[in-house]
């Protein structure tokens, strides 16, 4: 069968092109219509022509496969796919929105403005994990942002399905992506780490908050394998006000060995999230490389330059949840105890877990609220004390903990507003006894277990 031309005011399959809105080396991208269709619709269309790379056409066959998979506000909804036997194509939402490439030309960012796009990024990572898939392409002209401030990751070419074969991994030999983000497992030939999307959003917060690549631009295999074993400037080398919080984020991402970053993108969100909570290393305080020592020892450590087994991203998510711990300090102590021992028990299973203890200082919603007590301290340093005095018997590392003192009227909303902003895994909430007001009113345990996006856990004292 003849395949249709490609031309404005042709139809292929119902839709209608309109214009090309982008030219591509491995596919073009028209704006097309549906009658009586009034979404925004994209149509991307693969170059088959002589001398045309064999990837693009395998790539393609990739994203036909995985976009009808995807679904959430971070990846475009797909609508349809044409068989490579007469046109292939896919026709997707067209996001309203402006992709990152607009921001290359006022590099180096504000600080706050290169956290803020980062906690978005992250966030449309940890959605895209949770799905299975590793993106393996994320650099500025692959992300969208919707009018609603949403990240959007464009381009499934390259990426890694954990439920499906990996076609590009099975028909080439050689790593495939863009050269300045590519993470070092990537050039050994691991396509199934999540880390790996996690190294590239370190490499653009890096970018947007110095105006340079950590890792240049070479683009030959040699150039970018030096980063098995070469760290970078550390990005307060290049400016000197650099905030060491940022620091230690952008660095812990670039990590040579995956198992050094966050365990996840959650993770890395929360971080940013939270910079004052950001618990410092020596990553922090760099101004220098590492020594050539220490650079002659990675060269030749096999560990880092052998290849890694599958994994499902989805499954790697799982083992590393955030847990919120809503901490009633005034409760009874056998209560609060339960609380910490059901948290304990969890966590005991969950060595990569990230903990959050929250406390909800209730004000009223006409009087005026005092900060101090009657004794002329804080509350909330008072209550900040506490919560960690609670956590101290879990015996976590500073890195998987923090307390956090919410002021609201409703402490079941404070609850739920974090949990639903931080992407909270699970929560674990203790269960004050019964009263005639809260049977009126309903309980915030009740309130949190009702309406919370993710698993509740009530405690009981035994």
């Amino acid at each position: 069968m003849a395949r249709p031309v490609l031309e404005p005011g042709a139809v292929i399959d119902g839709f209608r092109l309109d214009a090309v809105v982008h030219r591509g080396g491995m596919s073009d991208l028209w704006r097309v219509t549906r009658a009586g269709d009034e979404t925004p619709l994209l149509m991307k269309v693969p170059l088959i022509k002589e001398g045309a790379d064999p990837a693009a056409v395998v790539s393609f066959e990739m994203e036909q496969m995985i976009m009808p998979r995807l679904g959430g506000p971070h990846v475009p909804t797909f609508i349809a796919a044409g068989d490579f036997a007469v046109q292939p194509y896919i026709v997707m939402e067209r996001i309203e929105g402006q992709s990152l490439l607009p921001h290359l030309k006022h590099l180096p960012l504000p600080y706050d403005v290169v956290a803020a796009l980062g906690v978005k990024i992250a966030t449309a990572l940890d959605a895209l994990h949770r799905q299975h898939v590793v993106h393996l392409d994320v650099k500025p002209s692959n992300i969208m942002l919707r009018p609603t401030g949403d990240a959007v990751l464009l381009d499934y070419g390259l990426a890694h399905h954990a439920q499906l074969p990996d076609l590009m991994q099975e028909e080439f030999r050689v790593p495939f992506g863009t050269a300045p983000y590519m993470s070092p497992e990537q050039l050994k030939g691991n396509r199934s780490d999540p880390r790996s999307d996690q190294f590239a959003l370190g490499v653009l917060l890096y970018f947007f908050s110095t105006g340079v690549r950590p890792f240049g631009e070479g683009e030959t295999l040699r150039a970018m394998r030096r980063r098995l074993w070469r760290d970078p400037e550390p990005p307060r080398k290049l400016r000197a006000d650099y905030p060491p919080w940022l620091q230690e984020i952008v660095l812990r991402c670039l990590e040579i060995e995956a198992s050094w970053r966050y365990p996840t993108a959650a993770q890395l969100a929360f971080e940013l999230s939270h910079p004052e909570l950001v618990k410092l290393t020596q990553r922090s305080e760099r101004t220098q490389r590492d020594p050539f020592t220490v650079v002659l020892r990675r060269r030749f450590n096999t560990d880092l330059t052998a290849p890694r087994k599958r994994t499902d991203a989805a499954e790697q998510v799982s083992t590393a949840p955030i847990v919120a711990a809503a901490v009633d300090l005034a409760a009874d102590v056998s209560l609060n105890e339960a609380l910490r021992s059901t948290t304990a028990r969890i966590l005991a299973t969950l060595p990569a877990a990230r903990l959050a203890c929250l406390n909800v200082n209730k004000v009223h919603r006409l009087a005026i609220d005092t900060t101090l007590d009657v004794a002329g301290q804080s509350k909330q340093v008072d209550r900040l004390v506490r919560l960690r005095h609670w956590a101290e018997p879990l015996k976590l590392d500073g890195s998987r903990l923090t307390v956090h003192v919410l002021e609201a009227v409703d402490p079941a909303d404070a609850i739920l507003d974090f949990v639903r902003g931080n992407r909270v895994d699970h929560v674990l909430i203790g269960a004050r006894d019964p009263s005639l007001m809260r049977s009126l009113l309903g309980s915030v345990s009740a309130k949190v277990a009702a309406e919370a996006p993710c698993s509740v856990t009530i405690v009981r004292p035994s």
